[in-house]
């Protein structure tokens, strides 16, 4: 069954789907690039990750090579003690939150960054590590010349993309957002992308260098090619409520969308 919903399907939004989703939504918006930006530039998929605890503190991990390593404890390790009874034994490991993002390099001056494209994660959103680690990026293109654009699709969380909460909203509410800042012109303009949840995802313009034409990045596209190729339609339990939920109104809405798309599919 392809996507039946006409802009973001929220129910990509849950937890237990969204990791999966995001890293394949990251590497199909490179493969979408690619080949408008070669043979200047290139798209490369970087990845963060941030390691969180079972006590839920987190630290940041920024590895070249990962190395793991298992041993087993020697079978002479522990004494046995009489007359206790016998324990289930668990061992917690730390949590691994990748965070995908996209750079655009540009090969003619030794591989520099152009270009910064972000999907914004729940990690980056609470407070935490991982949230200050993408501010702490954040802050870091805008003092730079490379230009940066965030990809929002989650509807809960703090805000923490680059434009201010109260300039975005004055323009009217959305439930997804997509803004962009440029390296060259005044940096507090950005170019916002507001979207509701009926609404389609827009194609947006990728900056480059000074004097190169931006390059197209259609959405929905990119949307629509990792929910069919992630077999989605097949993990998505369309039965149950969405996580995280859905306001009254668009909940019914999502309803009608549902039944419509499921009858189609039959």
């Amino acid at each position: 069954m392809s996507m039946i919903f006409p802009g973001m399907d929220p129910y990509l939004e849950a937890p237990a789907i969204w990791e999966g989703f995001h890293s394949s939504f990251v590497v199909y918006m490179r493969d979408a690039l690619q080949p408008q930006l070669r043979p200047r530039y290139i798209a490369s998929v970087e990845r963060r990750v941030v390691v969180e605890s079972p006590n839920g503190d987190q630290r940041p991990i920024i590895p070249d090579v990962w190395v793991g390593n298992r041993t087993q404890a020697s079978a002479t390790s522990a004494t046995a003690v009489a007359d206790v009874d016998s324990p289930v034994i668990v061992e917690v490991s730390a949590l691994e939150i990748h965070q995908s993002y996209l750079e655009i390099l540009d090969t003619t001056t030794g591989m520099r960054v152009v270009t910064v494209i972000e999907v914004v994660s729940p990690s980056n959103k609470y407070h935490g590590h991982g949230r200050d680690l993408y501010l702490t990026k954040q802050a870091e293109v805008l003092s730079s010349l490379v230009n940066l654009v965030e990809i929002d699709l989650h509807r809960s969380g703090p805000h923490v993309v680059s434009v201010p909460e109260s300039v975005a909203r004055s323009k009217g509410p959305y439930d997804y957002l997509v803004c962009t800042n440029r390296a060259v012109g005044p940096r507090e303009k950005f170019e916002l992308y507001p979207r509701r949840l009926a609404d389609r995802l827009p194609r947006i313009p990728i900056p480059l260098a000074t004097g190169d034409r931006d390059v197209r990045l259609d959405l929905q596209a990119v949307l629509e090619l990792a929910y069919d190729r992630g077999a989605y339609s097949d993990q998505l339990r369309y039965d149950r409520p969405c996580s995280p939920p859905l306001d009254p109104t668009d909940e019914e809405w999502a309803k009608k969308v549902i039944s419509r798309g499921v009858q189609q599919a039959v």
